[in-house]
């Protein structure tokens, strides 16, 4: 994992504006994040490998004819980029399962607190989508069902 060293570590530089970047190689990325079942999240940019403060940024993937448990990300915001496969984000929408199929290119927005998975329904291909939050950490509360609103 691409940590900063204590040399490195972030804050703030003399004049308020120079700070140094990180780069957090693909092959760096850590499993040492918040997991639902049917899926495994990898963080890359957050608080213990760049030192961020209100980001979080990570891939998660799904394997082929997977879906993962129904959770929600608390308090965060989710924007999800669809690398590759054809993943479905299955939500409630007036107390019935809605699905959006997606593809390649495709973005989408998860507001806090609604319950909600990914399935991968090709059995020959994981998914694999980047996402990016609006906290420093990954937030995941795994729930019974989407129609649980337990926090």
């Amino acid at each position: 994992m691409s940590h900063p060293s204590p040399s490195s570590t972030p804050g703030p530089a003399p004049d308020g504006f120079h700070r140094r970047l990180y780069r957090v190689g693909g092959n760096t990325l850590s499993a040492d994040t918040a997991q639902s079942g049917g899926m495994v999240r990898f963080a890359a940019i957050s608080g213990n490998t760049v030192g961020s403060d209100g980001l979080w940024m990570g891939e998660t993937h799904v394997s082929p004819s997977t879906r993962s448990a129904d959770h929600h990300h608390g308090e965060s915001e989710t924007g999800i980029y669809v690398v590759s496969g054809h993943p479905v984000f299955v939500f409630l929408e007036g107390g019935t399962e809605t699905r959006l199929e997606t593809g390649p290119g495709d973005y989408i927005y998860v507001p806090p607190w609604v319950p909600h998975r990914e399935e991968n329904p090709d059995p020959d291909h994981e998914a694999v989508v980047v996402i990016a939050r609006n906290t420093q950490e990954a937030i995941v509360v795994n729930v019974p069902s989407l129609f649980d609103t337990a926090t």
